[in-house]
């Protein structure tokens, strides 16, 4: 069997990264799941503050990726706007971001992510976005960010040069260097949260 990736083709060495990063997030425990939660918070304020950024776009966590819930509250509590992706009904791999609120439903979309309902009424325009935390599969020490395959985060921040990027992962998901392609975006911040 071969262990070096690096010696495949470089479709198959992303799909190959994807799997190994997928299986190493899942294998945390709940407790360091909650552990790493908490641990963004610190860092991730300090970005927001230095910005003096209003208007957040977010995730919801699937599959094992790290959860910016616990830090969604808190800056909830402080009065920052929150928004969450939704799949756009009519452009494919397109964002739209909806304001997220105690009055939000959430439903799974195609792929079993929960989103808002869509609603057009809370939809911001994505140029009045100031700051997007991304999920991702895996990152490196320069930044890159490598997510699940379906383009959606690229694109949008190709779309939105204005946005702060900032990228969250457990400590197992960084790398030294990562595979890329030439669609892939750069992220200007990646925030770890160690497990223990």
């Amino acid at each position: 069997m071969m262990n070096d990736i690096s010696l495949l083709p470089l479709c198959e060495q992303r799909n190959q990264l994807r799997k190994q990063m997928r299986a190493k997030r899942q294998a945390l425990t709940l407790d360091e799941q909650r552990f790493a939660a908490q641990n963004i918070i610190p860092k991730s304020l300090e970005l927001i503050e230095h910005y003096s950024a209003q208007h957040l776009a977010f995730y919801l966590p699937f599959n094992g990726e790290i959860s910016p819930l616990p830090l969604i509250k808190k800056l909830r509590s402080i009065g920052k706007k929150i928004y969450l992706p939704v799949l756009h009904p009519f452009s494919s791999h397109q964002l739209l971001f909806l304001r997220f609120d105690d009055k939000s439903d959430l439903f799974p979309n195609r792929f079993g992510i929960l989103e808002p309902k869509l609603d057009v009424r809370k939809v911001l325009p994505i140029s009045e976005l100031e700051m997007i935390f991304v999920p991702l599969v895996a990152c490196d020490t320069q930044g890159n960010r490598l997510g699940m395959g379906g383009g959606f985060y690229d694109r949008t921040l190709s779309q939105a040069k204005h946005l702060i990027s900032v990228g969250l992962a457990h400590q197992c998901q960084q790398l030294e260097c990562l595979p890329l392609e030439s669609w892939d975006e750069p992220l200007d911040y990646i925030v770890i949260g160690n497990s223990v």
